[in-house]
C-alpha cells in the first residue's frame, strides 16, 4: 500500500512523466517480461522502474549470468530502488536520464542489450524526447533483441510504435487495474 500512495502521489504532482495512477499488477509485470528467454538473455535494461513490480519478477526469473541494468530518473523511486535490488549481485540500480543510457551502459562495459523494459510514458513524451529514446534503444538493442512497453491503454498506442519498430505486437492483461497491456517490438527503424 506504501508504493501505491508513492506512486499515486507522484502521479498528481508530475502527471503525464509517471506512467500511471498505480505500479503495475504481478499479472502485467510478468505478462511484460513473458517473452524473455532466459537461456539466452546476457543483459537486461528495465527503464523507468517506478517502485519496482517488473524489477521484483526481473529478480525472481533471471538467472546469475544475465546482468539487469535498472534506470530510473526520479530521486525516490531510485532511493527504493536500490534498498530492494542493489544487493543482487547481478543488477545495477542507476538514478539517471534515459537520454544518457548508452553512456551509461559503456561506462559498465555493455555494449548491447538483448531486452529494454519500458515502464516510461513514452507516448506522452515531447517528440524530441521520443525520437532520443528510440535512437538510443537502437544503438543499444542487439539484432534480435526486443523493446517491451508496459502500456495503460490496451493497443491504442500501436500505430504510434510502428512508427518506430518493424514488428509490434501487443499482450492485454485484463487482470490489472486499470486493463492493460505490453507492446512487444523489433527492429528499430532509423530515426530522422
Amino acid at each position: 500500500m506504501k508504493d501505491f500512495f508513492l506512486f499515486l502521489g507522484k502521479f498528481f504532482r508530475h502527471g503525464t512523466a509517471i506512467a500511471s495512477l498505480a505500479p503495475s499488477s504481478p499479472w502485467l509485470s510478468r505478462a511484460t517480461v513473458r517473452n524473455v528467454d532466459w537461456t539466452r538473455a546476457k543483459v537486461l535494461v528495465e527503464l523507468g522502474a517506478g517502485t519496482g513490480p517488473i524489477t521484483r519478477v526481473l529478480a525472481e526469473k533471471a538467472p546469475g549470468d544475465c546482468r539487469v541494468v535498472v534506470l530510473e530518473r526520479d530521486a525516490d523511486f531510485a532511493r527504493l530502488l536500490k534498498e530492494r535490488f542493489q544487493h543482487l549481485p547481478n543488477f545495477d540500480v542507476i538514478e539517471g536520464d534515459v537520454r544518457n543510457l548508452a553512456q551509461m551502459l559503456s561506462d559498465r562495459g555493455i555494449g548491447q542489450v538483448d531486452y529494454v523494459i519500458s515502464g516510461l510514458p513514452v507516448p506522452s513524451f515531447p517528440k524530441d524526447l521520443q525520437r532520443d529514446l528510440f535512437r538510443v534503444v537502437k544503438q543499444i538493442l542487439a539484432p534480435e533483441g526486443t523493446y517491451n512497453q508496459i502500456t495503460e491503454m490496451p493497443l491504442v498506442y500501436w500505430r504510434f510504435y510502428r512508427r518506430f519498430f518493424d514488428d509490434v505486437k501487443f499482450a492485454f492483461e485484463p487482470r490489472n487495474f486499470p486493463p492493460a497491456g505490453a507492446y512487444f517490438c523489433r527492429g528499430v527503424k532509423e530515426i530522422a
